[in-house]
């Protein structure tokens, strides 16, 4: 391996050999081909997608005499010229470190200069959301009446940071993250041409580590060939990642899954005293976790897994319902290490949360409050107790289990219907969808797997028919009784809760009833 890095020397030299943007790229083809140049172009996307690289390979075809179906010959001196980066016709501008608006100025003044030896003078400016106010409305001059002779190439991270008025002036490609398969692809290519011996399993890794970035992709093989040579293991790939690649975060997830609060408890104590990286430990467990929900889902062609994995992860999902995988994924991945990286005590918490959703929800909010001195090793204790210190029998406290029982019916709903409101409790925009079911319905009938709600006020009613409430309400009836529901909404009969006569005149008194409030002392 030379002094040039790798990114840099296995920079794509033709529009073929761009990886992963196959729309872009063929497009580009086709305009060079049939001379329909436009003047000024806006690559948009992710860091190390391709966006630079392919500006100047789009400079040298447009460029190229002896270009042959929109791609550049990569011989003639014109191209050599501008794959050294030496040719006086290709200029290349950081707008993160040239943004103002004497930059662009200047770069006004040069444009008018006919280019010494191409067809075109082309100008690759990279990052432009970071030019300032002033800078852009320079730039948006020239973009409006450009010399004929010029042409732009804008390239953004950001690009809705972009004015409008420059976007509408250009013609915008939309460069995509690298799928895993094709930066792998890549890599497997620069080890055989380098002689690099890196296996298999670490490429991949080495991809998904890289979440669609090539250059950062390359970057990463490099750093490893300088540090262990140039055969290469799994194993150190995780150690330059910094990657604990520790059993036990899928251990950890299947006891999340099957609810088991103290084994669970066993193994996050047991990383933390090996010295675990507790964040790094809860990245891969979220990342497992979304492969059960993924597997649960039957988008099984988006995992990067083994047919051994699959099945796996087939069967520890088996019996758990994707709204119970769902909560686990976003207590797990909502957890903040900032503070102190080194306290189990966050994941510990994110367990306990995840494994009893029901328990801690059972106690009517009327009646008892949750117990704040309640310890955590308490939770595990038989028979099971809710944090208000409640006895819950064991087979009610398991959403599973209750879902599959033979005489789950409508009786069944409309005894535990209280506690199903109160789980609605936090959902919702303002966190108060629980407050349109409260004393506003109750359930008339189950007619199928549709539980019809008779609502006392249109306006209730009203509010759980738009989609994005009734969505969350199917859902957690899912995610409580085990199975799904439909809800279907009708007015019944107003029903009046002991008003007394002095307060059923008071119009304020009469609005809040109808609003569905209730008359406590």
């Amino acid at each position: 391996m030379g002094s040039e890095v790798i990114y840099r020397k296995w920079r794509p030299q033709t529009l073929a050999e761009v990886v992963g943007q196959e729309p872009v790229t063929q497009t580009l083809r086709h305009a060079v081909e049939s001379g329909k140049i436009a003047h000024a172009y806006l690559f948009c996307g992710p860091r190390g997608t391709g966006k630079t690289s392919t500006g100047r390979v789009l400079a040298k075809a447009v460029n190229c005499p002896h270009q042959v179906g929109g791609e550049p010959c990569n011989s003639c001196d014109m191209c050599r010229s501008i794959t050294a980066g030496t040719s006086l016709d290709v200029v290349e501008m950081d707008a993160a470190s040239n943004r103002g608006i004497d930059d662009i100025r200047n770069l006004r003044e040069k444009v008018n200069y006919a280019p010494s030896l191409a067809r075109y003078k082309v100008y690759i400016v990279d990052e432009v959301h970071m030019l300032t106010d002033p800078a852009c409305n320079a730039l948006l001059k020239t973009l409006e009446e450009p010399p004929p002779h010029v042409i732009f190439v804008l390239a953004t991270t950001e690009p809705h940071r972009v004015a409008s008025t420059i976007v509408s002036r250009c013609q915008r490609f939309n460069f995509r993250r690298l799928s895993r398969t094709a930066m792998t692809d890549k890599l497997k290519l620069i080890c055989q041409k380098e002689g690099f011996r890196v296996a298999p399993e670490a490429l991949r890794l080495i991809a998904q580590a890289a979440t669609g970035s090539l250059r950062d992709a390359e970057n990463t093989l490099e750093q490893s060939v300088a540090y262990y040579g140039n055969q290469i293991d799994f194993d150190q790939v995780q150690s330059a990642l910094g990657l604990t690649g520790d059993w036990r975060s899928r251990e950890l997830a299947k006891h999340i899954v099957g609810r088991d609060i103290s084994a669970g408890l066993r193994v996050i104590n047991d990383v933390s005293g090996d010295g675990v990286d507790l964040r790094q430990f809860n990245r891969e467990l979220v990342d497992y976790l979304r492969g059960l929900l993924l597997a649960k889902s039957g988008c099984e062609e988006a995992l990067d897994a083994t047919q051994e994995d699959l099945a796996e992860m087939r069967s520890l999902v088996a019996d758990a319902s994707l709204g119970y995988l769902l909560t686990a994924i976003k207590l797990f991945s909502s957890i903040d290490f900032r503070s102190d990286s080194y306290s189990p005590l966050p994941l510990e918490l994110a367990l306990v949360d995840s494994a009893l959703p029901l328990a801690t929800d059972r106690c009517d909010p009327g009646t008892a409050e949750p117990s704040e001195t309640a310890e955590v090793s308490d939770i595990s204790q038989e028979p099971s107790q809710c944090l208000c210190g409640a006895e819950i029998p064991e087979m009610a406290d398991n959403t599973e289990d209750s879902g599959g029982e033979a005489g789950q019916g409508f009786e069944y709903l409309k005894g535990r219907w209280r506690e199903f409101v109160h789980s609605l409790k936090g959902e919702g925009s303002t966190g108060k969808l629980d407050a349109f079911l409260r004393n506003a319905c109750e359930p008339i009938a189950l007619e199928d797997e549709t539980l019809v709600l008779g609502f006392y006020y249109s306006f209730h009613k009203e509010k759980i028919e738009d989609p994005k409430y009734r969505y969350l309400v199917e859902r957690k009836l899912e995610e409580v009784f085990g199975q799904p529901y439909k809800i279907k909404c009708v007015l019944v009969d107003h029903k009046r809760r002991g008003v007394p006569p002095s307060e059923g005149g008071n119009p304020l008194v009469k609005a809040a009833l109808e609003m569905g409030a209730e008359i406590r002392e």
